[in-house]
Parts: structure tokens; sequence; C-alpha cells
């Protein structure tokens, strides 16, 4: 079994780059997605939390998201708290995950090296764009203002710390074609 892990930062592509490996047959498992799953529904993350925050950072439907990011935003240690509480169980979950797929599977992070979860994989692959062209992008998709998208930027490793990091760099810049690129990362893993 061969997994790879696919990163970028916002508005690089990440979505686009994991829907192409979806097509080319390689199922991709969506971190994000997963983690907010997992935190509605996973007991041992629901305990840990509950511990941490008390009670009402539960609802009847859930995580009471909007408590837990206050919680966040008034404590700068907070954040890194809970990650070590969701982390794991993300982690756990995709290994699990990844043993009913077949020769190849990936996940999709935007913090996979931040989270460990590079660790987990056989290869990283990190979509690059500019960052100007991920700020447009992120800015159009989400409807979000610059300054909204530049503290999501900084809050996470540089793009050029994540392309040292990486297996295989693709650059979705709408100058080289994106296919390409991917066919060969693809190729060169079933060598």
């Amino acid at each position: 079994m061969i997994t790879i892990g696919v990163t970028g930062g916002i508005g690089s592509g990440k979505t686009v780059v994991s829907a192409i490996l979806e097509i080319m047959g390689i199922p991709v498992y969506i971190a994000d997605e997963q983690s907010k799953r997992l935190t509605d529904t996973s007991p041992a993350i629901r305990e840990k939390l509950i511990a941490l925050f008390g009670a009402a950072i539960y609802t009847p439907t859930g995580l009471n998201r909007k408590l837990l990011a206050s919680h966040i935003f008034n404590s700068p240690d907070c954040l890194d708290k809970v990650n070590r509480i969701i982390h794991p169980e993300v982690s756990r979950h995709f290994r699990d995950w990844a043993q009913q797929q077949g020769d190849i599977c990936a996940i999709e992070s935007a913090i996979l090296f931040e989270s460990g979860f590079d660790r987990i994989v056989d290869f990283s692959l990190m979509v690059y764009a500019p960052e100007e062209l991920r700020i447009q992008r992120a800015c159009k998709r989400d409807g979000t203002s610059r300054e909204e998208i530049m503290k999501r930027i900084n809050s996470q490793l540089p793009d050029e710390v994540k392309k040292e990091r990486a297996s295989f760099v693709v650059f979705n810049d709408d100058t080289q074609a994106l296919l390409p690129q991917i066919e060969k990362v693809v190729l060169h893993l079933h060598l």
C-alpha cells in the first residue's frame, strides 16, 4: 500500500488535485471534513474536549464550534491542546480507512506537516501556487476579505518550507498544466 499526503496553502488547489487523483482511481481522505465529523462522533474526542472545556462544549447536535473558537481565540496555547486531542484520532481513523483501500490512497490536509500527518504517509505532494494568486482564489471562493485570508496564510507553515519537505511539488499557477504533473507523480509512485 502506498499512501500520499496532499498539502498546500489556502487557495493552492489541493481540492482540485485531490479530485484529479480520485478520477484517476486513487481514493482521497479529506482530513478537514473527517476531523469535523470525528469531533462530533468520536467518544474519545468528546470525552477529552469535555474534560478540557466542560460539558457546554457539546450540544445535542455535536460540537459547539463557536464556543470552541472563542476558547481558542482567548488562549494561545488552547489550539495546541485541541490539536493534541483531535490529530491523533484523525491519524488513527485515516490509517484504519487506508487499510480498506486498494494499492494506493491519499490524505488531503492543509496542515500535513504541522499536524504530523506527514509521518503516516509514504510520500507528500505539495500543491504550490504564488501567494497573490492564492489570495485572489480564496477571496473569490470564500467571499472573504484579503485580511482574513492573510491571517490564515500566516497561521500555517510557509509554502517554501512545505516545498522543501515535500516528496513532490506540482505547480498550480495557471501557466503549467496540472494534469501532466499529477500523472508524472502517479507514474513515479507505481514504479
